[in-house]
C-alpha cells in the first residue's frame, strides 16, 4: 500500500493549483452596499418570455443578467408558499400540504394574508409555527428566518410587500418589520423605505392539482398582468438599487427549471453564474438569500448551500444578441425538462432488454432453440451486441452534443444521438487487430467511456447535465462532479481498463509493473471523483480505493488478510475526511459539499445529512419492492460464484479467467468496490444495478470471444478428421 499512498499523497499537492485553473471566471463585484428589490413571482420560464408578450421582462433581460434557477424545495414541485419560505432559509423548506399528505400532487397550501398590526405595531405571520414544525421533520437543516435575522443583526429593514413577502422577511420567531398588502399605491409608497425591499407580484398557476382552485385567468392573461407588475416595482425602484426578478415556485405539479435576472450596479448584460452549481447561466434560488446579504455587507451564516451570484458580460444588449442568450436558457429549460421524463423509460428499456436478448442467448447456445451450425454465427451477433451495450453509458453523455431537445420526439431524437455514438465507439472496439481478442473490445469501450467522464468533469460537467444517466438539474441533487450513476459507470470502466491491462502486462512483463499501472490508474480514478473541484464526490473515493487495492495485492500475490482489510478501510476514511477538510479550508462560497458537511458536523447538522440519506437509501429499496430487492440478491450471488473457484458459476468462467489472468480478481475488485458504494452512499442501490451496464455486456463479450474461438478451432478439427 506504500506506493498507493505515495501516489495519493503527491496527486493531493497539486490539487490547489488544479483547483484554480477550473474556478469559476466570474466573481462578485465589490462594491459598496446598494439598495436591493427582489421582485418575487411563480411558475415562469424563460420559455415564456419574448419581446412582445412580456416587454417588461425582456428589457430586464436585455440590460440585465440573467439564468435559468433550479428552485426544488423538499417536495418534487415547489409551490408558492415553499419558494418563499425558502428565500427565508437560505436553503431547502416547505410547508405541510393542503390535505396534509406529502405527495407532490397534493393541492398547495394558500400564503398566509397580510395580518394587522398587534396592540404594539407588530406583524406575525399566521401559522408560523406549523412551517417551523414542517421545516424541522424535512431534516434539510433549513433556519426560518435566516435573512429576516441577519438582516436585523445588522441593523438593516425588510420592507415587505404581498403576502409571500412577509414569509421572507420574517424573523426566526415570525415577526415582520414593515409588512403590507400589495398595491400600486403601496409599492410607489413603501420601495424605498428599506436597504432590502422584496415584493410579492403574484404567480402563475395552471398546472395545479386536484382540488386546488384554479386562477381564472388564462395562461396568457396571468403572464401579462404578472409582467405589468413586474415592470411598475422596477420602475419604482430606487436610482442605483440591483432589482432582480426570481420566480421561485412551478406552476403547477410539474417542476422545471425557473428564471431569474438581475438589473444594477452589481449585475450588467450577461450571464449570471454561481459557484453553487459551476455552471454558466445556471443558478439556485438559495443562492438569491446569499446574494442579498452578501450584496448589503450582512454576514452570511456558513450553514448556507448557496453562493453570491455574479455574472460574466455579454457581447452586447442587441435584439439579436438578447435573443441569442434567451435561446441558451430556454435550451437549460427544456433539455432539462424534457430529458426528467425520458430517464425512467430509457432505464427500463435498456435494462430489460439485455435481460431479454441474454435469455435467448443462453437458450440458443444450450440447445433450446437454432440448431448446432447456428451457434457460431449466434456468437458473432451476440458479441457485436454485447460491446454496443457497454457503449451506451458513455455514448448517453456524448449525446449532449447535439442539441436532441430542439427536436420535437425528444424520444426519438435522444435515442438518434445515443445510436450515433454507440456505432462509433462499438466500430472502434471490434476494428483493428485488437477487435478479435478476448481483451481488445474491453479495452477500448471502459477506455473511451473513462476518458469521456474524466474530461467532462474536469472542464465542469456539461455533458452530464441533463443527459439520460448524468446529472438531473431540475432535482438539484448536484450540479457538477460525479453523482452515483456518473460514479458507478467511471469506476467500473476504471476497473475493467485496469483488468484489461495488468492481464496484459501480466504475460509480457510480469506482476510488478502490471500492480504499478493498477496503482496509478486507481490513484487518477480516486483523483478525478474525490477532488472537490473536479469530481466532489464524497463516496466515491472509499468504495473505489479497496476495490483497486485488492486488485493490486491480488496480482502480487498478496493474500487479503483482516489486517489489511482494516488498513485500507481507514485510510480510506482517513483519505475522505482529509479531502472534505482540505475543501472546508476555503472560501464558504466555493465550498463542495464535502466542506459543507465538515461545516455540518461543526454546527450539529451533520445527524440530519447522514438521516436524509439513509432514509433516501431505505425508501428506494424498498419502495419498488420486489424490482429493487433483486440488487443486493444478485450482490451476493455474484460474490458466492466469484468467492468458491469450483461453483458452476465460476467454471463456466474459468476459460475467461486463463485468457485474461487478472480478470477474476478484476471482477472481485468490481464487486467490493459496487457492494461498498451501495451501502454508503445515498440512491446506492442505482450503484450496482448501474455499474453492471457496463461490466456484463464486457464480460459477456469476453466469454463469448472464448466460446467463439474453442468453436471454431472444433469445427476445423472436425472437418479435419472428415478430410482425413
Amino acid at each position: 500500500m506504500v506506493p498507493v499512498l505515495a501516489v495519493l499523497v503527491a496527486l493531493l499537492v497539486g490539487w490547489g493549483a488544479a483547483a484554480s485553473a477550473t474556478a469559476p471566471t466570474a466573481t462578485p463585484r465589490q462594491l459598496p452596499p446598494v439598495a436591493t428589490v427582489v421582485i418575487g413571482t411563480g411558475g415562469l420560464s424563460w420559455s415564456d418570455v419574448s419581446e412582445k408578450a412580456t416587454p417588461n421582462l425582456w428589457a430586464l433581460l436585455r440590460d440585465g443578467s440573467a439564468g435559468a434557477m433550479s428552485i426544488r424545495s423538499v417536495m418534487r414541485n415547489t409551490c408558492p408558499v415553499d419558494g418563499w419560505l425558502g428565500l427565508s432559509a437560505g436553503g431547502r423548506a416547505a410547508a405541510d400540504r393542503a390535505d396534509g399528505s406529502s405527495s407532490s400532487s397534493a393541492p398547495c397550501p394558500d400564503l398566509p394574508a397580510v395580518p394587522a398590526p398587534a396592540a404594539d405595531g407588530t406583524l406575525a405571520v399566521p401559522g408560523w409555527e406549523g412551517y417551523l414544525a414542517a421545516a424541522a421533520t424535512a431534516n434539510f437543516d433549513s433556519r426560518l428566518g435566516t435573512l429576516g435575522e441577519a438582516a436585523a443583526k445588522g441593523g438593516q429593514c425588510i420592507s415587505a410587500i404581498g403576502p409571500g413577502a412577509g414569509l421572507a422577511a420574517a424573523r426566526a420567531d415570525g415577526t415582520v418589520g414593515r409588512w403590507t398588502s400589495w398595491s400600486a399605491d403601496t409599492v410607489l409608497r413603501d420601495l424605498n423605505s428599506c436597504p432590502i425591499s422584496i415584493v410579492d407580484v403574484g404567480a402563475l398557476r395552471d398546472d395545479v392539482a386536484a382540488g386546488e382552485s384554479a386562477p381564472s385567468g388564462s395562461h396568457a392573461q396571468q403572464l401579462t398582468e404578472i409582467d405589468d407588475r413586474i415592470g411598475l416595482v422596477a420602475a419604482a425602484a430606487p436610482g442605483g438599487a440591483d432589482v432582480v426578478v426570481a420566480s421561485l415556485a412551478d406552476a403547477g405539479v410539474q417542476e422545471r427549471l425557473r428564471l431569474v435576472v438581475a438589473r444594477g450596479p452589481h449585475f450588467g448584460a450577461g450571464e449570471l453564474r454561481s459557484s453553487s452549481t459551476r455552471q454558466p447561466g445556471l443558478v439556485q434560488a438559495q443562492d438569491i438569500t446569499v446574494t442579498l446579504l452578501a450584496n448589503q455587507g450582512l454576514t452570511v451564516p456558513d450553514t448556507l448551500g448557496g453562493a453570491p451570484l455574479s455574472f460574466a458580460p455579454a457581447d452586447g444588449n442587441t435584439v439579436e444578441a438578447t435573443q441569442a442568450r434567451l435561446t441558451h436558457l430556454v435550451d437549460y429549460d427544456q433539455a432539462s425538462h424534457k430529458v426528467h421524463a425520458l430517464v425512467p423509460p430509457f432505464f427500463n428499456t435498456f435494462a430489460y432488454g439485455q435481460l431479454v436478448v441474454y435469455l435467448l442467448v443462453l437458450l440458443l447456445w444450450r440447445g433450446k432453440l437454432g440448431s448446432e451450425s447456428s451457434r457460431l454465427q449466434v456468437l458473432r451477433w451476440v458479441r457485436v451486441l454485447a460491446v454496443s451495450a457497454a457503449s451506451v453509458p458513455a455514448s448517453t453523455f456524448l449525446a449532449n452534443l447535439i442539441p436532441w431537445w430542439r427536436f420535437s420526439v425528444p424520444m426519438l431524437s435522444v435515442v438518434a444521438a445515443v445510436g450515433l455514438f454507440v456505432a462509433l465507439i462499438a466500430a472502434l472496439a471490434l476494428a483493428g487487430p485488437w477487435g478479435r481478442t478476448a481483451w481488445g473490445p474491453m479495452l477500448v469501450v471502459s477506455a473511451v467511456t473513462v476518458a469521456v467522464l474524466a474530461l467532462d468533469v474536469m472542464t465542469g460537467s456539461r455533458l452530464q447535465l441533463s443527459s439520460l444517466m448524468g446529472l438531473q438539474p431540475v432535482v438539484a441533487g448536484r450540479f457538477y462532479g460525479m453523482g452515483n450513476v456518473t460514479f458507478a459507470i467511471f469506476v467500473t470502466a476504471a476497473l475493467l481498463l485496469a483488468t484489461a491491462l495488468s492481464s496484459l502486462l501480466v504475460r509480457a512483463r510480469g506482476p510488478r509493473l502490471a500492480a504499478a499501472l493498477v496503482v496509478l490508474i486507481g490513484a487518477a480514478t480516486v483523483l478525478v471523483d474525490g477532488a472537490p473541484f473536479w469530481g466532489a464526490d464524497g463516496g466515491g473515493p472509499p468504495a473505489a480505493i479497496p476495490g483497486f487495492a485488492f486488485l493490486t495485492l491480488s496480482i502480487l500475490g498478496i493474500a487479503m488478510t483482516w489486517k489489511r482489510v482494516l488498513a485500507i478501510g481507514l485510510g480510506s476514511a482517513a483519505l475522505f475526511f482529509a479531502v472534505a477538510l482540505l475543501d472546508w479550508l476555503r472560501a464558504p462560497a466555493e465550498r463542495s459539499h464535502l466542506g459543507r458537511f465538515i461545516q455540518a458536523m461543526i454546527d450539529g447538522g451533520a445527524l440530519d445529512i447522514v438521516k436524509r440519506k439513509a432514509l433516501q437509501n431505505w425508501t428506494i429499496l424498498t419502495g419498488n419492492a420486489p424490482l429493487t430487492l433483486l440488487v443486493p440478491a444478485a450482490l451476493l450471488f455474484v460474490i458466492y460464484v466469484l468467492a468458491r473457484p469450483t461453483s458452476w458459476g465460476s467454471r463456466a468462467l474459468q476459460r475467461s479467467f486463463q485468457t485474461l489472468p487478472t480478470l477474476r480478481a478484476g471482477l472481485i475488485a468490481l464487486v467490493i468496490t459496487l457492494t461498498i458504494g451501495f451501502l454508503i452512499n445515498d440512491s446506492g442501490t442505482a450503484i450496482p444495478a448501474v455499474g453492471a451496464t457496463v461490466a456484463v455486456p464486457l464480460i459477456v463479450a469476453v466469454a463469448v470471444t472464448t466460446l467463439s474461438d474453442e468453436a471454431r478451432v472444433l469445427a476445423r478439427s472436425r472437418t479435419g478428421r472428415r478430410l482425413h
